[in-house]
């Protein structure tokens, strides 16, 4: 097979979330050099738009838009890209102009990330209703009235002083740059295989956040004065009763994220966060 049929052959499922992006000139840009390199592209909003024979699902956004296109993806195996035309963007870190390019020369690397499954039990599973159990960076809960939470852990079945706290969040090592970071938990490269356990706005000083092998089950029950209890999954959010029961674990299957090949996360961490930065930290040095 000749590198031109190969070229020919390749099916490129779209994923936009916001009509702003397809009003972007530099998302029409890159859907007319992909035509033009024989790269078959069509547009897809859920997971039964899916067309056999897919190569890869371009997100086209920031990272909220790669989180909703993780769901469509499913346990497919197809790997998504992300194409950043929103924010930050470690999860879409890729310009809409080096797209086309990249996949034509195959200058990408397809990387495993982790998911989480959440089970859920008491009154609050009804509530959730036929949800979808996997998230690729966070599960977390937390209160929605003025009292605080109660939330306790279980390791392996190894219970965890409680944690007073607004709430509580499980993150995956893709999931530590997100809302993990913004409640303090700590920085984990995107290969590491380990889960952060992280409260959120605790109340009492003694207990931080862990981090624990992704190999272990967590699980979560919650005390509160108050009726109900927010639970998020990504982008996606449920209020239930308290009586909330949850089980946290890896999944049995992962998402294949493409990573172009001038991505570096050290790098992006510089210079999308400022890591590190201070005056004394010159060139070179």
């Amino acid at each position: 097979m000749t590198l031109l049929s190969v070229i020919c052959t390749m099916k490129t499922a779209v994923y936009v979330k916001f009509d702003r992006h397809r009003a972007d000139p530099r998302f029409s840009e890159m859907l007319r050099s992909l035509s033009e390199k024989g790269i078959e592209h069509y547009d897809i909003y859920t997971r039964d738009d899916i067309r056999e024979g897919t190569d890869f699902v371009l997100s086209v956004g920031g990272d909220g838009t790669f989180l909703s296109a993780a769901k469509r993806v499913g346990n497919t195996g197809i790997p998504v890209l992300g194409v950043n035309l929103g924010r930050l963007g470690f999860l879409s870190e890729n310009r809409p102009e080096d797209i086309a390019d990249a996949l034509v020369s195959g200058s990408y690397v397809t990387e495993d990330r982790a998911l989480l499954e959440t089970k859920v039990s008491g009154n609050g599973a009804q509530q959730m209703g036929d949800f979808y159990p996997y998230s690729l960076n966070e599960v977390s809960v937390h209160r929605v009235g003025a009292a605080m939470l109660g939330v306790d852990i279980a390791i392996d079945g190894e219970p965890v002083p409680t944690y007073w706290a607004d709430g509580l969040l499980i993150a995956t090592s893709s999931g530590s740059t997100a809302y993990s970071l913004s409640v303090g938990g700590p920085i984990c490269m995107p290969d590491s295989k380990v889960l952060v356990v992280a409260p959120i706005a605790p109340h009492n000083l003694n207990l931080r956040p862990l981090v624990v092998p992704d190999t272990v089950s967590l699980s979560i029950s919650v005390r509160s004065r108050d009726a109900n209890v927010m639970v998020t999954m990504d982008n996606r959010n449920f209020t239930v009763d308290n009586d909330l029961k949850l089980s946290v674990s890896l999944a049995q299957f992962s998402l294949k994220r493409v990573r172009l090949g001038k991505a570096n996360f050290i790098k992006a961490l510089t210079t999308k966060l400022f890591w590190g930065e201070d005056v004394r930290n010159g060139d070179g040095q």
